[in-house]
Parts: C-alpha cells; structure tokens; sequence
C-alpha cells in the first residue's frame, strides 16, 4: 500500500523539488504543497517538514550536513539550514544556519545573517549581517550592526546569553546595538569574542567589543569600548535566590527592548511591504510580522510574569504596572505613538530607491542619503523615547 508520505513527496519531486532519497524524507499532511517552491530548492534525506505555515521559497536548501527538521517556518530565497530543529521562526534571503542547530519561536534572521554549527536560538532577532560562531546559546536578545559580509557584528564560539535568573524568570532580553539606527545598516560593528557571556538583560552599544572570555553583566552605551577582564573573585557568602537586585535597571532595560521591537514592528509594516516581491512574497512578509507580534508578546508576558513576583510595598512604582501593561499591550495592537510626517517623508525616499535600483533590501537602505537615514533613525526613535517616555510617567504616579 503507497503511503500519503509517498504521494506528497511525489507531488513536490514532479513539481521540480530536488529530493535526492525521496523514501527517507517525512512531510506531515497539513503541509500546504503550494507555499513550497519547486525552483532549485533541494530537500536533503533524513529531513522532516512540517506545519500548515511552512512557507519554503525559491533556492532553498535543507538538511545538506545533516538531516533537519522544520516545523511551521518561512524560510526566504537561498536559505540553508543545514541541520538540526527549527520552529517558527524567519530566514530571509541568504540567511545561513549549521548542523546541530536548535532554532525555535520568535526567532527571526534577516538577510544574510547566519549562524554556524551547533547553536541555540529562541525570541532571537538578529539583523542582516550578524554571524553567530559555534556552540552558541543566544536566545532572547536583539543584536544589530555592520554593513556587510566584510564588515559584520559576530559573536564568538561557545558564547552565552545568560537568559535565565536564580528567582526563575526570564525578563532578561538584552539590545546589543539598537533598531532605530540598526535598520540603516550604516553603525560600527559589535564583537562578542568566545567563551565569553552577556547576563541579560543588558544593553550594549555600537562599536563594543568584549575580549574572549569575558562575562559582561552591566550595560555600556558609550560607543566603540574594550571590555575585557579575567575570571570572578573567589567568594561564598550568604544569598537567597529570591531576592531581587536592582530592580529598576531591570525594569528599564525590559521596556526600551519592547519599545525597540514596537518601533521594528513599524519598520516591518512600512517599510517591509515597499519590498514586496518574487523575492520577499506577501507570504514571507506576513511570517515576518507574525513572528515579531510573537516575539513583542513573550517580552510583555516575561515582563509581567515577573512584576507579579515582586513586593508592591518594597517597589511603589510597581503600583502603576496595571497601567502601563494596559499601554504596552495598546501599543500591540497598533496604536503606537510616532511622528506620522518622519514616516511619510522617509517612506518616499525609500519608493524612490526602490523606482530607481528595484526591489532588493539592502541594496535600498544602503543607498539611503544620510539626511533620508537620519531622518528614519529619528522616526523609529521617537516611537521608542516616547513609549519609553510614557512608562516612565506612569511609573513616577506611584511615588
């Protein structure tokens, strides 16, 4: 008896999917055969494909090192996931990840960003460029910067982002670098060097770089620093993992990462549809949107999760959280604050660099004059100051 697997496989192969040992790949039947190309994508053995979402497009390649399974993903032009488990999330074009690799919810690689063998990635956005090295743990976290391939932020082999605290909670995403100004793919590089750590959340600068080893645990947003030192003082003294340090700079860092993501999301909804093309289908972009609204709820609900632990008397201005969750979640559904004239004006100017040097991303933004760049950077940032701006009001009423 011919199985179902049997038939769907035949369907893509007569399509013009490459399947090189078509009895050893698995496709679930929810899988919709439409939303995968049949223009040079190759589907290695071993490989599992699953999810009613599973968008897979022209020159993809699956499972080449070894076999990979792939569950409700858009995969872009000319991705390579070479081996591993990847689920919901976003490849654009060109983006590269190795064997081994364990990439699940929210994680979002824009165009040519890569990540070699080996890695784990989860509400991971990191923009076009990045490259992650081997046996990384980089979950929860925004990294941004560089202008190109020669010229891109790294992190380090066997690197960590210290995602998860002794009190059990993980409103710990760090900004390494930033989305008003990252977008322009203009800003120094950032250098995370190996067998190093980040203890979110944190916030880092462009142009930082930490020397291998090195476990960073407070912010630095002065541009272009070394931070470098040696192994932590010995020590053993009395500590209860329940107790809560530094609040405050907790709390802060969590809401200029979410107001970054709500200014991204309005970068995704203005600015990614002037892309859309035979390059970056509607179906691409919606993926793209739907996993950044994921990725924006996981940092609200981590966020609240913790506000709901800590003691209203020891911090007063925990008193307002009802209402500022009340605004971050207005701000999901699309009410976010920005100076509508910034974003027409820069909206032209990316019409006219797509009217004059087509469709493709980078090749645009990259050709944007300063005056058009600076003026998107102010746009974005506004969205941020101000969410930023109107928390921090609604925090002060509790004082």
């Amino acid at each position: 008896m011919i199985s179902q697997n049997h038939h769907i496989v035949e369907t893509l192969v007569r399509k013009g999917v490459v399947i090189p040992n078509p009895g050893s790949i698995e496709i679930g039947e929810e899988v919709r055969l439409d939303r995968i190309s049949g223009n040079r994508v190759v589907i290695h053995a071993g490989c599992k494909i699953f999810g009613e979402n599973t968008l897979i497009s022209d020159g993809a390649r699956l499972g080449y090192e070894a076999p990979a399974t792939v569950c409700d993903c858009y995969i872009g032009p000319n991705v390579r996931l070479n081996g591993g488990f990847f689920k919901q999330a976003v490849f654009l074009k060109n983006a590269s990840v190795g064997s081994c690799a364990h990439v699940r919810e929210g994680t979002i690689l824009e165009e040519e960003a890569g990540a070699a063998h080996s890695v784990g990635l989860k509400q991971t956005i990191l923009f076009p460029f990045v490259t992650l090295g081997s046996q990384i743990n980089f979950c929860d976290c925004l990294m941004s910067g560089g202008t190109g391939k020669k010229n891109h932020s790294e992190v380090g082999s066997s690197y960590i982002h210290f995602n998860f605290t002794p009190q059990q909670d993980k409103a710990t995403a760090s900004l390494i670098g930033d989305v008003p100004r990252g977008v322009m793919l203009n800003q120094p590089s950032i250098f995370l060097g190996g067998q190093g750590g980040l203890v979110g959340p944190s916030l880092l600068a462009f142009g930082i770089t930490i020397a291998a080893g090195t476990i960073v645990r407070k912010d630095e947003l002065r541009p272009h620093r070394l931070i470098f030192g040696g192994d932590a003082q010995n020590g053993n003294i009395h500590y209860a993992p329940g107790a809560y340090t530094n609040i405050k700079r907790v709390f802060k860092n969590n809401i200029i990462y979410i107001a970054n993501l709500l200014a991204l999301m309005q970068w995704y909804q203005t600015v990614r549809p002037l892309f859309i093309s035979g390059e970056f289908p509607q179906e691409l972009h919606q993926g793209l949107v739907k996993t950044l609204g994921l990725a924006i709820d996981e940092r609200i609900g981590r966020l609240a999760g913790l506000m709901d632990k800590l003691s209203r008397e020891t911090y007063n201005f925990i008193l307002q959280w009802p209402e500022i969750l009340l605004f971050l979640r207005s701000c999901q559904t699309g009410h976010v604050p920005g100076d509508d004239r910034l974003k027409i004006l820069f909206t032209d100017a990316v019409r006219n660099g797509i009217n004059a040097l087509g469709a493709d991303y980078i090749t645009v933004i990259q050709a944007l004059s300063p005056e058009d760049r600076r003026t998107g950077s102010l746009w974005l940032q506004g969205i941020v100051d101000q969410v930023a701006g109107r928390v921090n009001t609604e925090s002060e009423k509790g004082k």
